[in-house]
């Protein structure tokens, strides 16, 4: 029982039988704890339980912690691959009560795991305590019978635990190896404790008491125990080892990175293989985590993780790529203990080999241009700042890298005058920014960028974190608070909210207070990005008040937030279904996506017939069916769309893209490859089967050219559904026939009316025509001169249909003139006059129609000399419009 992974399970197994529940490590990016970059120890997941803000089923825990030590406070990077214990990515296991055992049960079982457990010998191990704790001093002798010299008080803060000014402490209890006398160092406290002869391998924390202010300090009512045991140290102890590097874990990663880059670690390519597999863990673990590379926050913290690692990579000879070949390695050896890893493997292994690639042209160029700057410096030299800063400015050469470059020569980086330089660029940035000709309220949020940097987005992973309020705007204003009632944006150091961009409108939810018992409370109604990552969260304070620097808790509306990945899951679905239906030559033109539906615009030239419409829908929902799963990928830009993905209407995209990727093609060209691939920095759903279901409800015309489709999807689409159906079975009661036979029957109406205005127009026609019923004589008809002339005015004609009433008008004349003014529902008239052949030498129905026209109040008139057409506002005045009709022609006659 030697091997890490036996290691591991038999201490969580050993705790378990005794009454511990086995939990899951918490994510490497705190979600509770805004003042950790990352995960450092094990007790981090249950601070609020420790506090108790928060309550748990279970009084007991145990798990295996991934923690990294590589930014802010805790920062071990520098020391790695040159010391037998330093680690960027370290597995802390722990054993925890919240208010259950204390002090002596925590020692029986430290003892027992240890010494009959794991089998170390008694006489190879001793412990420290708190030089006022002799309730542990007492309880190791019984509990263990060490002899007094085996227990060594400590009197500083080594041996007292704060978790800050304020809050729960307690002594604390080490147990540390001895590793003989052949190396060298003292037990802890000696002149020579600084030495590897005794190394901890367990550190016990007894939280009893709480600090209220600096000078008052009052017993916990409820005593708990948190310990960290190093995972990789005690499995050093248990192989035989000092040195970290030499256990099972890092032999299977060294020998795959020998294998990759062909060469020994031995003599000084030793070092090199040792940062490269610490890093390729540290690196692979924040990336299943939801860290990606960038040049800010966490981001640029694994930058210089994977940096590092790749740098080491070139001194071994590599020019082309080749940590991303050693992921398999790593998941062979914690990929069954850690599933995310396996998970993420395609997402880890392309984001490392994009990474390397970038690196490499950075990398060559930069070491070309520091070997020709630093030609002249000698060990103890130092390279200016100016020199630092050009490097990383111009290109794109880190800092830390020029350090770690110039380190193996003795030669050090002015590091003031780098921050000089840096500071120097960004007023002149700010001045720049001013003349650009943005609006002035902008100018509030570079500001802001320019103070307390991006916002860090944790809303691919959680709906739910803590931040650190770094701005508060009220009216375009800085200020230091925001008070019950009022209104403003918040900026946090990091959140869960996800900002208004490409389509996808912004969360909502609550801010609340974090790790205390205020009543903050406020609504967060909308979220913006300003200056290139800034997350402006616009709120109302409904009660307490929101300060400058305090601790928040934001909490996005879960709800909401599902129904808009849904939404936007589909909008890629739909995308993919209409370029398969009408072709490729559909490319996005921009959309919406919202809670309650989705909005997509795409080119397009002509509407979409029905069935296309259901193509289009069937398609997508028989991916959504296939309740695949949604991959994201990180890729260089150029690389992604050379792949096959789709670039959004009116996105910004950098270097690097997410590659959002989800379903199988059924059939056609793509048959058995990814459906759908996009770039798209929003949020999606885990599968594709979360959309539930997709129903087109709108299509129509947007511009030249663009068409637009409205669709519901999941809850939304269900409830449109069942409208529709209700609506179906009323239209069926109303009808009085079943679902099935509604369109049948509603034909058949439509056929009846049809048939029934055929036959009242006729009607209306025979009526207009008929004589008034005088015996036969049609007092319409009049002789004007030697012309006869039919003038009527009728109602209830549709307009259209006064040409053919005057064209049998004509007829049943012979010889004459027809004018006809037919009234609307709406009091205005239309008029028409026909001339017979035999006349039109004399008449002409355009000059007519014209005169009849300008008596009803309208201008003009057109058509041909035998028939005409006109109209006018007043219909009122169709006698008068008829009687200017027969004058015209006695004036002519």
């Amino acid at each position: 029982m030697s091997g890490v992974n036996e290691i591991r399970s038999t201490f969580l197994d050993f705790f378990r039988r005794n009454g511990h529940e086995i939990v899951s490590s918490g994510p490497l990016v705190p979600r509770n704890d805004p003042t950790l970059m990352f995960a450092n120890a094990g007790m981090n997941q249950f601070k609020n339980v420790f506090t108790g803000l928060e309550k748990r089923d279970y009084k007991r825990a145990t798990t295996a912690q991934k923690c990294v030590r590589a930014g802010g406070k805790h920062n071990d990077l520098d020391n790695v691959g040159y010391t037998a214990r330093h680690h960027t990515f370290f597995e802390m296991l722990g054993n925890f009560s919240f208010g259950d055992y204390f002090k002596d049960v925590a020692i029986e079982h430290a003892w027992t795991l240890i010494t009959k457990e794991f089998g170390l010998p008694k006489d190879k191990l001793l412990v420290t305590v708190y030089s006022e704790d002799d309730q542990a001093f007492d309880l190791w002798k019984k509990i263990a019978g060490l002899t007094d010299d085996r227990i060594i008080r400590i009197p500083t803060s080594d041996n007292f635990w704060t978790m800050g000014d304020t809050g729960p402490c307690g002594p604390c209890s080490e147990i540390f190896f001895d590793h003989g006398d052949h190396i060298w160092g003292g037990p802890p406290g000696s002149p020579e404790e600084d030495g590897d002869r005794f190394i901890e391998i367990w550190n016990l924390v007894f939280m009893q008491y709480e600090q209220k202010t600096k000078e008052e300090r009052v017993d916990l009512p409820h005593p708990s125990i948190d310990t960290g045991m190093g995972l990789e140290r005690i499995a050093a102890v248990l192989q035989g080892v000092h040195d970290n590097y030499d256990i099972d874990l890092f032999k299977a990663l060294i020998a795959a990175s020998e294998s990759v880059t062909g060469t020994r670690a031995e003599g000084e390519q030793r070092n090199s293989h040792r940062v490269i597999a610490d890093h390729l863990r540290a690196t692979s673990f924040l990336i299943a985590d939801g860290v990606l590379p960038s040049n800010e926050g966490r981001g640029y913290v694994l930058r210089r993780i994977m940096r590092r690692a790749m740098r080491h990579a070139r001194l071994l000879g590599c020019e082309e790529p080749v940590i991303f070949k050693l992921v398999p390695a790593l998941l062979a050896e914690m990929g069954r203990a850690y599933p995310e890893l396996m998970r993420a493997e395609s997402l880890i292994t392309e984001t490392i080999e994009l990474e390397e690639k970038r690196f490499g042209r950075t990398l060559t160029r930069g070491l070309s241009l520091l070997d020709e700057a630093s030609q002249g410096l000698e060990k103890g030299d130092i390279l200016d700042g100016e020199t630092a800063f050009k490097l990383y400015d111009t290109y794109g050469f880190p800092v830390d890298l020029t350090q770690d470059a110039l380190r193996a020569r003795g030669v050090g980086v002015d590091l003031t005058g780098f921050g000089d330089a840096m500071e120097r660029q960004k007023k002149e940035a700010r001045a720049a920014w001013a003349g650009s000709g943005e609006a002035a309220t902008e100018n509030v949020w570079f500001a802001l960028k320019e103070r307390v940097g991006a916002t860090e987005f944790l809303g691919y992973e959680t709906e739910r974190a803590e931040g650190v309020v770094t701005g508060l705007v009220r009216d375009g204003e800085e200020v230091r608070e925001l008070a019950a009632g009022e209104s403003g944006a918040v900026i946090v150091n990091q959140t869960p909210f996800y900002g208004e961009s490409g389509g996808q409108v912004g969360d909502t939810g609550m801010i609340v207070a974090s790790g205390a018992k205020s009543e903050l409370k406020a609504t967060v109604t909308d979220v913006q990005k300003k200056a290139d990552g800034v997350f402006v969260h616009l709120v109302t304070v409904e009660h307490g008040s929101l300060r400058l620097d305090d601790p928040v808790e934001l909490i996005v509306d879960v709800a909401r937030r599902a129904a808009i990945r849904a939404n936007h899951s589909a909008t890629h679905l739909l995308h993919e279904a209409l370029r398969e239906v009408l072709g490729g030559h559909v490319a996005q033109k921009g959309s919406m996506v919202s809670p309650d539906r989705l909005r997509f615009d795409f080119s397009h030239p002509k509407p979409l017939d029905p069935t296309e419409i259901t193509r289009v829908e069937d398609i997508a929902n028989a991916i959504i069916l296939q309740n695949a799963p949604v991959e994201t990928r990180l890729m260089a830009v150029d690389d992604a769309i050379e792949s096959g993905a789709m670039a959004l209407f009116g996105e910004k995209y950098g270097d690097e893209v997410r590659v959002v990727s989800m379903g199988t093609a059924i059939d056609g060209e793509k048959a058995g490859k990814t459906y759908s691939v996009e770039l798209c920095g929003g949020t999606h759903v885990r599968r594709t089967g979360d959309i539930g279901l997709v129903n087109l409800v709108h299509e129509g015309a947007v511009a030249a050219g663009v068409r637009r489709i409205e669709a519901f999807t999941g809850e939304g689409a269900r409830r449109h559904l069942e409208e529709q159906d209700q609506r179906l079975r009323d239209v069926a009661g109303l009808l009085k026939v079943s679902q099935t036979e509604v369109s049948q029957r509603v034909a058949s109406l439509i056929e009846e009316r049809r048939k029934l205005e055929r036959e009242l127009a006729d009607a209306r026609k025979k009526l207009a025509l008929g004589g008034g019923g005088n015996g036969g004589a049609d007092a319409s008809v009049r002789e004007v001169g030697s012309v006869k002339l039919m003038a009527r005015a009728v109602e209830g004609i549709s307009p259209k249909d006064l040409k053919g009433l005057v064209d049998d008008a004509k007829k049943s004349l012979g010889s004459g003139i027809a004018a006809i003014v037919g009234v609307t529902e709406d009091g205005k008239a239309g008029i028409v006059v026909g001339v017979t052949d035999d006349l039109t030498d004399r008449f002409s129905a355009v000059d007519l129609v014209r005169v009849g026209s300008a008596a009803l109040g309208g201008k003009g008139g057109g058509g041909r000399p035998d028939m005409a057409q006109a109209g006018g506002p007043d219909g009122t005045k169709a006698d008068e419009a008829l009687k200017a009709i027969e004058d015209a022609l006695a004036a002519a006659g």
